[in-house]
């Protein structure tokens, strides 16, 4: 069923300034690159924040650190757990490992091997699930509460927010003013910090948020007014698997975010290929859904500057191949 915009905490642009002060020397200040085959494709200048170069392979390290930093003592020391498909976990078993607190992760059994191994190579303790018949929301709350661990939730926290919106604050002081800024959405941490650092720095950008077509509850909720939900997504976009947007994220996409729109499984593994290919840059299938927007027409950008958020690029190199192949692309 859907429900009403829930009331939040506030996150504000000088949340996000803050975020940065505490991960400097932490994240990577990571390269904004260009392509004259996308430009040329697109009409528009494009201009890439390539979080796929961060540390863990993905933007996620930001906030997991963010927050974590700003746990008591008490909290560290009794220890913090999360869950996630890959990326929010390696963020937070990292941020554990640099802050000296032990993280318990919550991963579901088909999360791909890349991303648990990582995980795992990051100190963090990981328990499983069958996401067919157990709710990680659910589990991981309960973990918590048995063991007396803080939640860290992968998205709907406004710390992990604040330092999400990092990556944003980063793109403009990097490339200067844009018309049009595409991010991709899961549970909508990314997107709501990045369209706060829009907002301060280029009020006029129009900020969209892209889903994979399968797990479009984001867009729904967004042009209904309402939180929608979707249950476990048929999409190769791991990452945007998230059933709903949270009660932090939910009301800031609202407000700061201009739109939402979808793309398909084909769009995102023939954006991959051309990243990957034509850019050199490995990225995975959650990474392309702002490429994969621009490069498939869902959105328009004739003459514009546009900026586009690479998420990731923690993909399995042998699932990659098979999806290039799967689409006539190998």
């Amino acid at each position: 069923m859907p429900s009403p915009v829930p009331d939040a905490p506030s996150v504000a642009y000088d949340d996000v300034a803050a975020a940065a002060r505490r991960l400097d020397g932490v994240a990577h200040r990571t390269p904004v690159m260009t392509s004259r085959t996308v430009n040329d494709h697109t009409g528009a200048e494009v201009v890439f924040k390539c979080e796929n170069l961060q540390r863990t392979g993905a933007f996620k390290i930001r906030g997991g650190y963010n927050a974590v930093s700003q746990l008591s003592d008490d909290e560290k020391a009794r220890g913090v757990i999360t869950y996630s498909s890959g990326n929010h976990a390696q963020a937070i078993a990292l941020a554990g490992r640099e802050l000296g607190v032990d993280a318990t992760i919550v991963m579901p059994e088909d999360a791909p091997q890349v991303k648990l191994d990582a995980t795992r190579g990051y100190g963090a303790e990981i328990v499983t699930y069958d996401p067919d018949t157990t709710t990680r929301e659910t589990l991981g709350q309960d973990i918590a509460e048995e063991r007396g661990l803080t939640l860290v939730p992968p998205y709907d926290h406004p710390d992990v927010v604040a330092g999400q919106g990092t990556v944003g604050d980063e793109l403009f002081d990097q490339a200067g003013p844009l018309d049009r800024l595409l991010v991709c959405c899961g549970g909508g941490g990314l997107l709501s910090g990045c369209a706060l650092a829009a907002r301060h720095h280029a009020p006029d950008c129009t900020v969209i948020g892209v889903e994979p077509a399968a797990g479009d509850d984001a867009t729904r909720s967004f042009h209904s007014g309402e939180r929608q939900t979707v249950e476990n997504p048929d999409t190769i976009a791991d990452g945007a698997r998230t059933p709903y947007l949270g009660d932090v994220t939910f009301p800031l996409v609202l407000d700061y975010v201009d739109d939402m729109v979808t793309v398909s499984d084909g769009a995102l593994v023939r954006a991959m290929h051309l990243l990957w290919e034509r850019m050199k840059l490995v990225v995975e299938p959650t990474g392309a859904l702002g490429a994969a927007a621009l490069l498939d027409e869902v959105v328009s950008a004739e003459d514009e500057r546009v900026g586009v958020v690479i998420s990731g690029g923690n993909v399995d190199l042998g699932r990659a191949a098979a999806l290039f192949e799967a689409h006539g692309l190998a």
